[in-house]
C-alpha cells in the first residue's frame, strides 16, 4: 500500500474572516492544511515553534510592521525565503512596492485572489496538479 504524501502546511496571516475562509477553501482544494495567525507577532511566534511550507501574508493585518515581519520570518526560518506570498489591496504606495521588490515577494491583489492563488501556491510548493486534476 502506497504511503500518502504529507499535507503541506501553510500559515495564513489574515485578520479578515471572509478572506481567511476563501484561503482555507483554496488550500483544502490543493490538499494543503492551513493554520491562521491574526497578527504579525502571533505569526512569528507560530513560525518559531512550528514548521510551515509557505506563508500567506496580508500586509495590512499586522500589529508589527510588514518589513519587520518579513525580515523576522527570514531570520527564524530561512527555508521560507521565497515561500512568502503577499496578499495586497491596491498597491500604489512606493514603500509597499519597494518592500515587495527588496524581498522579492510575489503578491496577489485581493481582487485577483481566486484567479491567481492556485498558480502562485502551486509554484511555491512545487505542486504539479491543477485544481481540477487534484479533485479527479
Amino acid at each position: 500500500m502506497a504511503k500518502e504524501p504529507a499535507r503541506r502546511k501553510v500559515l495564513i496571516i489574515e485578520d479578515e474572516p471572509s478572506i481567511r475562509n476563501v484561503l482555507f477553501v483554496l488550500l483544502a482544494g490543493l490538499g494543503c492544511e492551513g493554520d491562521v495567525a491574526y497578527t504579525g507577532q502571533q505569526a512569528l511566534s507560530m513560525i518559531s515553534r512550528g514548521s510551515f511550507d509557505a506563508v500567506l501574508l496580508d500586509l495590512r493585518c499586522s500589529n508589527v510592521g510588514a518589513e519587520e515581519v518579513v525580515s523576522q520570518i527570514r531570520d527564524i526560518r530561512p527555508n521560507l525565503v521565497g515561500r512568502v506570498l503577499v496578499i495586497t489591496g491596491e498597491v500604489t504606495d512606493p514603500q509597499t512596492m519597494e518592500l515587495l521588490d527588496r524581498f522579492l515577494l510575489p503578491h496577489i491583489p485581493r481582487n485577483r485572489l481566486m484567479a491567481e492563488l492556485w498558480g502562485h501556491l502551486r509554484g511555491i510548493l512545487g505542486l504539479n496538479s491543477s485544481p481540477k486534476a487534484a479533485s479527479s
